[in-house]
C-alpha cells in the first residue's frame, strides 16, 4: 500500500471513530456530563449503572455519571447512580477499585460476584458437548463469559432501577476492537467515545482522581491462565502508538499493520447485526 492510500485509510479510521487530535479537558468534562444528564432525562429514565473495575476508564466514566446524576437533581429530577462491582471471585487488585469507589462517591454502591455464574455457565456448556482446541481456547471463551455476565448484572440492576448502563469503551479500545461483544460493548450511553487513551487521562487529571489511577497499567483481567494480562500485551501494539495513530500522526510499519488489521478484523463489533 502506497503512503497516500495509508494515510488516507487512517483518516478514514480517524473519522468514523471521531476523534481529535486535541482536546480541551474541562470542556469535554462539561460536554460529557452535559450528555449522561440530558439523555437520561430524554429517556424518562431516573439513573446511570456503570460497573466500577479500578481502571482510568471505569473511574472516569463513574465520576461523569456520579455529576450528571447531581445535576440531574438540580433540575427536579429524582435520579441516582448506581455503581457496581462485578469482581470474579477475588479481585487481584481489589484495593484499587475501592479506591476507584472512594473517588467516584457514587449515590449507590452494589457488588455482584460474577464467578458462581459464570462457572455454571461454562460446566453446562461442556456437559452439553462443547469441546475446546485447548486450555487456552477454554479460557478465553470463559473470558468472554464473564464480560457478559457483569453486563447481565448491570442491565438487572438498570432494570430494577429504571436506569441506563453506562459504558467505558474510547477510541483506543474501538479502534483495535479490544471489547467483548454484547459483554463491556454493550451500552445504553457511551460518555468516552471518540477519546485516546491519554485524553481520557487528561479528563481524569481535570477531575482530579487519584494519580495512581489514571497512570495504573490497563488490564481486561479476563484470562484466569493469565491474571493482570496487560491490554498492550494482548493488542500486540502500545497504547502510546495506539493514541499516535488515532491522532493522525506517523507510527511505524509494524504499529500500523497491527492496527489497521485489527480494525478491519473488529468490524463486526462496531457494527448493528448483519441482514440479508
Amino acid at each position: 500500500m502506497s503512503d497516500d492510500n495509508k494515510e488516507a485509510m487512517q483518516r478514514r479510521i480517524i473519522e468514523a471513530l471521531g476523534v481529535q487530535a486535541s482536546i480541551d479537558p474541562q470542556q469535554e468534562v462539561q460536554r460529557r456530563c452535559e450528555f449522561l444528564c440530558e439523555r437520561m432525562i430524554a429517556t424518562g429514565q431516573h439513573g446511570l449503572v456503570l460497573g466500577i473495575s479500578g481502571g482510568v476508564d471505569s473511574t472516569v466514566a463513574g465520576r461523569l455519571a456520579q455529576m450528571a446524576v447531581e445535576k440531574a437533581r438540580e433540575k427536579g429530577v429524582d435520579a441516582r447512580f448506581y455503581a457496581q462491582r462485578l469482581p470474579y471471585g477475588e479481585q487481584h487488585d481489589e484495593d484499587e477499585a475501592q479506591a476507584a469507589i472512594d473517588f467516584i462517591v457514587p449515590d449507590e454502591i452494589l457488588t455482584t460476584n460474577i464467578k458462581q455464574a459464570t462457572d455454571a455457565m461454562i460446566d453446562d456448556l461442556e456437559k452439553g458437548g462443547l469441546t475446546f482446541k485447548d486450555e487456552h481456547h477454554r479460557d478465553f471463551v470463559l473470558g468472554n463469559i464473564k464480560a457478559r455476565q457483569r453486563m447481565i448484572a448491570q442491565y438487572a440492576v438498570a432494570g430494577a432501577a429504571g436506569a441506563l448502563v453506562v459504558g467505558t469503551d474510547q477510541a483506543a479500545e474501538g479502534v483495535m476492537g479490544f471489547f467483548t461483544k454484547y459483554g463491556d460493548g454493550a451500552c445504553d450511553l457511551a460518555p468516552l467515545t471518540g477519546l485516546t487513551k491519554e485524553q481520557v487521562r487528561e479528563l481524569g487529571r481535570t477531575l482530579k482522581a487519584p494519580s495512581d489511577l489514571i497512570e495504573k497499567v490497563p488490564t481486561a483481567d479476563l484470562e484466569s491462565l493469565k491474571p493482570q494480562l496487560t491490554d498492550e500485551d494482548a493488542l500486540g501494539v502500545s497504547y502510546e502508538n495506539i493514541d499516535r495513530f488515532l491522532q493522525g500522526q506517523r507510527v511505524n510499519e509494524e504499529a500500523y499493520q497491527t492496527i489497521v488489521e485489527a480494525y478491519q478484523r473488529t468490524a463486526h463489533k462496531r457494527e448493528l447485526p448483519a441482514a440479508p
